[in-house]
């Protein structure tokens, strides 16, 4: 009797890491469907950078921007590569409107990225009629006053 009872002990921890080794593989496709189902956040860089000069007055002073946009998905970043001139220009515009004054303020650089990321949703909003891109991020923005 104590033989029987052996193998029946032996059988049920095979039969439990049978178990656990199929349930495994399940998990790790649950995780692979929620990735795919989830929002892709992808960064799209303007590149080459923005540079222009800015202000009024005898002196010329120059800005050179490195801009990345945060989208969500391929789809979203074929829109903005299809709209990218567009989307230079209108910040080229907005760089060029700028003051001294207004860019020697403490948050100024704060102030002119949510007027940026403003900008390009209103243009992409008139062009797909949706905003398309969430965020707009400075990696490098260098003023020479």
């Amino acid at each position: 009797m104590l033989g029987r009872t052996q193998v029946e002990i032996s059988f049920v921890k095979v039969l439990i890491a049978a178990l656990l080794a199929l349930s495994l593989p399940l998990s790790a496709l649950a995780e692979e469907e929620e990735k795919a189902a989830a929002p892709q956040v992808i960064y799209h860089n303007l590149f080459p950078a923005l540079v222009g000069n800015f202000g009024s007055g005898p002196k010329l002073k120059f800005y050179k921007a490195d801009v990345a946009l945060r989208v969500s998905g391929p789809e979203a970043v074929a829109k903005v590569k299809h709209h990218e001139p567009l989307i230079r220009n209108q910040l080229v515009m907005l760089f060029a409107q700028q003051t001294e004054e207004a860019l020697s303020a403490p948050d100024a650089k704060e102030v002119l990225r949510q007027e940026a990321l403003k900008q390009v949703q209103q243009v992409l909003s008139l062009e797909e009629g949706q905003p398309v891109v969430e965020d707009l991020l400075f990696n490098n923005l260098i003023l020479q006053r």
